[in-house]
């Protein structure tokens, strides 16, 4: 989400978190008792005592949910998630890929963003959120600094990106400029498999090219080898068009759906896509009358969307009405049962996919092993997003295939890939 249209996450409950919102309650406790002092003048060496003892207890609380995790794991891996005390304070949580040095986070975060020094302010969604970001990146680099036999098992294989928002700003491309693109040659350069995985949905690798042209060609010019260079790839429609980048045709080649369909997949029949993507335009063009949208909507091969008219725009609100409704029907409708789908707010429009973000990166990962023999699973891949709420984001399926990041910027993209690969070439020691 961009600063122009960024969720207000307090207001609305199908936007909250439970485990951030968790975890924020824990941490107002010591913001309370401990982080105000009662009278206004104090020393420096009392400010001083007061921040240390403020990031102490913060830190402590990360340090405790940091076991919880491991518990949680450890309780999967058994067969008894249920069992694990994390569930029964979380109750909507989901699968842990890897452990969680949340407490090493917090005081990275927290020379940052000056957490244990702030007095009105409390520890926010967003100090959270990027704890758990820098945690999962420094759990994933750890790998690149053991001597284990089994090491090369837990490296970090393939990291996958949306699009909006993530790599560019809304409804832009894929600058030459753009700071994110030498951290994505690093990473090709280290053998890490970079996806785009978006909800663009096209057959025609032309129009990834024009949407991805300042990637496609700094990969081309680059001085990586031509195995590196395949190891670019875009999934379409969220889990619909493969493609991957071919040096020979200096560009971005498309795959033929045999060679990656999961077997779920292949068992959808086309009578039900159709007949969902049908209900799913029928529903749209009746809010579009309900609510007097300013709107119209759009077919393609596997996706319908809500877009506004020429020179209208929509607002966040009526946007959210929109998905959650159309959300809400979908979920009661028979043969959107026997497929998968997802209906998002993509900040400007709503769409409805056929297939979702955990197929997307799935499918990365299969053809993956199929066609180069890598095997990667959810704990050597990491998701990068801006979408995470449980309705109406599509990045928020993900989780379920992979380790993820939740970002809010391309410029908290490039942040991260920063820290990543400073990760990965010297162990963060803190």
């Amino acid at each position: 989400m961009s600063s122009r249209y960024r969720v207000d996450y307090y207001l609305k409950e199908h936007r909250r978190d439970e485990f951030i919102e968790w975890i924020k309650s824990l941490l107002a406790t010591p913001f309370v008792l401990y982080a105000v002092k009662p009278n206004l003048t104090v020393t420096a060496v009392q400010d001083l005592m007061i921040n240390s003892d403020a990031a102490r207890r913060y830190a402590e609380i990360f340090h405790d949910i940091e076991k919880l995790v491991l518990d949680h794991i450890e309780m999967t891996r058994l067969g008894t998630p249920e069992q694990s005390r994390i569930v029964q304070l979380v109750p909507s949580i989901g699968t842990f890929f890897t452990p969680l040095p949340l407490e090493q986070a917090f005081y990275i975060q927290d020379q940052r963003r000056g957490i244990s020094m702030r007095r009105l302010v409390a520890p926010s969604f967003n100090d959270i959120r990027l704890v758990l970001n820098t945690a999962q990146i420094l759990q994933l680099s750890m790998p690149f600094h053991e001597k284990a036999d089994n090491s090369r098992e837990k490296l970090l294989k393939l990291i996958t990106f949306d699009g909006d928002i993530t790599l560019y700003d809304d409804g832009k491309n894929f600058d030459p400029k753009s700071p994110l693109l030498e951290h994505m040659l690093t990473l090709l350069r280290k053998d890490i498999i970079v996806g785009i995985v978006t909800a663009a949905g096209y057959r025609d690798a032309a129009r990834y090219h024009e949407r991805l042209a300042g990637l496609v060609e700094g990969v081309h010019g680059s001085d990586l080898t031509t195995t590196q260079k395949q190891n670019l790839l875009v999934m379409g429609g969220e889990a619909n068009f493969l493609f991957r980048y071919k040096d020979d045709i200096e560009g971005l080649e498309f795959q033929e759906e045999e060679s990656w369909l999961l077997p779920d997949m292949k068992k959808w029949k086309q009578s039900d896509i159709q007949t969902v993507l049908d209900f799913a335009q029928e529903n749209l063009d009746n809010l579009v009358h309900k609510l007097s949208l300013p709107a119209t909507t759009i077919r393609k091969e596997r996706a319908v969307g809500l877009v506004a008219l020429p020179g209208a725009n929509l607002i966040r609100e009526q946007l959210e009405e929109v998905v959650l409704r159309v959300d809400h029907n979908l979920r009661q409708f028979q043969p959107a049962k026997n497929i998968k789908w997802c209906a998002f707010n993509g900040g400007s429009d709503i769409w409805v996919d056929v297939g979702d973000k955990s197929l997307g990166v799935q499918v990365l990962q299969q053809f993956l092993q199929r066609n180069d023999g890598q095997r990667i699973g959810p704990q050597n891949t990491l998701h990068v997003g801006d979408q995470f709420n449980a309705l109406g984001s599509n990045d928020y399926a993900s989780r379920t295939a992979a380790a993820t990041a939740w970002i809010s910027s391309p410029g908290e993209t490039c942040a991260l890939l920063k820290d990543l690969i400073c990760f990965i070439d010297e162990w963060a020691s803190y």
